[in-house]
């Protein structure tokens, strides 16, 4: 007969065996769970978008997209943004994406003040990381500034059913400027040359003219606002001129273009052949066409015209022309 310490040996053996397998169990469930888990994964495009200098007031748009690598669906409930001036637009939450699947969204920058800008974009879903993380930056760039070469005009005396054009230049200051429209007080005056909406580069200057063609005769006045995303916009021009009946005598002058490039021309008169001359136009003119609308019977009158450069330099005179002015 065998003796009773072997007999408790063989009752412990047989009592273990269903404990190890019920632990074995446990840990393979464990396991299938977290490998689940790990097939729900949302990946961005990018981990950072960088809007570079962006002018204040101005907008801009750049684009993200998130995707599914995993195998099982991922639904995304919300986004959240940090970081002023910055946004996100095109996702109507919550939103599922399968495998493999993707969407597109904006993200847009519209700087509010001078300045280096950073945030954050999170967006939160039931993927295995449920907070991804997407940085955004951008700088603010100080707005520009839009100055004229006059501020006030007067076009002097203009017969009725003509028009007469004084030269323009804009130029830009500190950061490009975008002008978007010019808006007259008055149909007698009006801005022509300039394409709208246009933009100036900083430091750099377009040429524009200003035309009044009065309807009556007497004083006309008006206001010319070039509205723009200048620091100090609107610029303002104030117009002045007068609508005469036709003369009773007059000087139509012409004069051909000069080759190179200029900001308009000068017309000098003088009574005496080759001067002394004194000249007649009020401000700049853009065009190569003069109406001297003063002169007295019975008097002779000589002309020459000098061109203006961009930069403000004046040419030699012209050549002379004479005009005898007949009596009533």
């Amino acid at each position: 007969m065998p003796s009773p310490r072997v007999a408790f040996r063989l009752l412990l053996l047989v009592s273990t065996i269903p404990f190890f397998i019920l632990l074995t169990a446990k840990v393979a469930s464990s396991a299938a769970f977290q490998g689940n888990s790990n097939h729900r994964i949302l990946t961005a495009s990018s981990s950072n978008v960088a809007f570079g200098n962006i002018q204040v007031g101005s907008s801009r748009t750049q684009y993200e997209t998130l995707s599914n690598s995993g195998s099982s669906t991922v639904t995304i409930s919300q986004t959240g943004v940090a970081g002023a001036g910055f946004g996100v637009s095109g996702l109507s939450l919550p939103l599922s994406l399968n495998q493999g699947q993707s969407v597109t969204f904006s993200v847009l920058f519209t700087p509010q003040a001078a300045g280096n800008v950073n945030g954050t974009i999170v967006v939160d879903s039931n993927a295995s990381n449920p907070s991804l993380t997407i940085a955004v930056s951008g700088t603010g760039a100080a707005a520009g500034k839009l100055t004229s070469s006059a501020s006030a005009l007067n076009f002097g005396s203009v017969t009725v059913g003509s028009s007469k054009v004084l030269a323009l230049v804009l130029t830009a200051t500190g950061s490009s400027v975008t002008i978007s429209s010019a808006a007259s007080n008055s149909p007698e005056f009006h801005l022509t040359g300039l394409s709208l909406p246009r933009t100036i580069a900083a430091g750099q200057s377009a040429s524009a003219s200003l035309t009044f063609t009065p309807q009556s005769s007497g004083a006309a006045s008006g206001r010319i606002s070039l509205a723009s995303n200048a620091g100090n916009t609107p610029v303002v021009e104030t117009v002045t001129g007068s609508g005469t009946a036709t003369a009773a005598h007059g000087v139509s002058l012409r004069w051909n273009a000069s080759s190179t490039a200029v900001a308009g021309y000068n017309v000098y008169r003088g009574s005496t052949p080759s001067g002394p001359y004194t000249k007649i136009n009020p401000v700049l003119d853009a065009s190569t066409n003069y109406l001297d609308s003063s002169v007295q019977s019975g008097k002779t009158y000589y002309y020459v015209t000098t061109a203006i450069s961009t930069g403000g330099a004046e040419s030699k005179y012209s050549n002379q022309m004479q005009a005898v002015i007949p009596s009533p």
